[in-house]
């Protein structure tokens, strides 16, 4: 099935624009605004705009290796993000960033970047999950639009909206019918279709598309989502360690695992392989799981 309103080169120009941000004076950038009409920012933008700030406050050939942020407040699509960021440390190997996010004048997101200058060292990795390559499975969106006519109203908008990246889920998950199973999923994804080549921009969109399926891995042995039940979900904390060279607009794999929820926490971890089975990123994340009356 096919969505005569879907472009995938305007959908991931959009999200190059999105991450593009812009420098308004010394250490202080802004990001635009995302136009999803939901009023609430994704928290995945967030991060990417504040890693594009880090990047940008320091030269070549340094680059982000790991990010470490604290959500404190929703952000609004009604607002600019402004970034400032705090230069702690520029030494010869590493630099060290603190990026604040703020929206009206208050804080929404703390993050923390370490960036590196490339060198070699000793090496080794986790083996890539024996999973069906993409071209095997149905993308997300269509597994959605299959199901559409028994989506209730006051969700067919959100839940059909036109996605900047392409996510295969290798088990699709129920939206109607949840069912308990154990807290592990894996997804391929990739922008929807081919972007530049600058590194740092292909970095940026790993760690917006790192807080996608993520937080939901917590929820999948309650047999519980925000369609169906009363939950209440937000990201905590976001952590995210660069290992490797990759291109976003190739699939890569995200396999995530929940080893522990409770006290309406929910904790998960994520590995992003690329096609080849290098180990490219790491992500770790506690989010916010209330199950309301």
């Amino acid at each position: 099935m096919t969505d005569p309103q879907f472009d995938a080169a305007r959908l991931a120009q959009d999200l190059i624009k999105l991450l593009d941000v812009e420098e308004i004076d010394t250490d202080l950038y802004r990001g635009p605004r995302g136009n999803d009409g939901f009023g609430r920012v994704f928290g995945g933008q967030v991060i990417a705009q504040a890693l594009q700030a880090a990047q940008r406050s320091t030269d070549a050939p340094k680059a982000a290796h790991s990010l470490h942020a604290y959500f404190m407040r929703p952000g609004a699509e009604d607002h600019p993000i402004l970034y400032r960021v705090v230069r702690d440390f520029d030494g010869k190997s590493f630099s060290t960033r603190r990026v604040i996010a703020t929206q009206r004048g208050v804080p929404i997101l703390n993050l923390a970047c370490s960036l590196q200058v490339p060198e070699d060292g000793l090496a080794h990795q986790d083996a890539m999950p024996d999973v069906p390559p993409p071209e095997d499975l149905t993308n997300d969106r269509d597994l959605r639009l299959a199901m559409i006519d028994r989506i209730p109203e006051r969700y067919r908008t959100m839940f059909l909206r036109p996605r900047m990246v392409e996510i295969r889920p290798v088990s699709p998950r129920s939206w109607l019918d949840p069912v308990p199973h154990a807290p592990f999923q894996n997804s391929w994804f990739r922008v929807v279709a081919p972007i530049g080549d600058d590194p740092a921009m292909h970095r940026a969109i790993l760690a917006y598309a790192s807080d996608m399926s993520l937080l939901g891995t917590a929820t999948l042995p309650h047999g519980v989502n925000w369609m169906m039940n009363k939950l209440q979900t937000a990201s905590l904390d976001h952590s995210l360690w660069l290992h490797e060279d990759f291109r976003a607009d190739e699939w890569l794999l995200y396999a995530c695992d929940s080893p522990w929820a409770g006290h309406a926490r929910g904790f998960n971890r994520g590995k992003i392989f690329a096609r080849d089975g290098r180990l490219v990123a790491s992500v770790a994340q506690e989010g916010l799981i209330r199950l309301r009356e």
